[in-house]
């Protein structure tokens, strides 16, 4: 079940979200290549964020993922969410930051 967990400095009071969790359900499902009633997607406002030593509007998100991520699918998602982020809320591409994780490539083999 692939998580998008999406922190951003902008307050989203009277925002309509409900286009930034549909565009990025879709994304994440498409890319990752996971059926879209197994994406789950959180988006939080107003939180404290600097970046490049300002606090104009920012973005910082994680996405965790049993499986589908390799350096291609980690450019697609960086590009795809960044997009979203930029024509629903006005932060640009290049305050936006996302940091993946692929649960399945630390397992390692029990010995029990």
């Amino acid at each position: 079940m692939p998580c998008l967990y999406i922190s951003t400095n902008i307050n989203l009071d009277g925002v309509n979200i409900d286009p930034i969790f549909s565009e990025a359900t879709t994304a994440v499902s498409t890319i990752i290549g996971k059926p879209e009633k197994f994406v789950m997607v959180i988006l939080k406002g107003s939180v404290p964020i600097s970046f490049e030593g300002n606090k104009e509007p920012a973005a910082y998100a994680e996405i965790v993922s049993m499986g589908g991520i390799n350096s291609e699918v980690k450019r697609k998602l960086i590009n795809t969410i960044g997009t979203i982020l930029q024509s629903n809320l006005s932060i640009p591409r290049t305050r936006f930051f996302l940091k993946v994780f692929d649960t399945t490539v630390f397992r390692t083999k029990s010995k029990m």
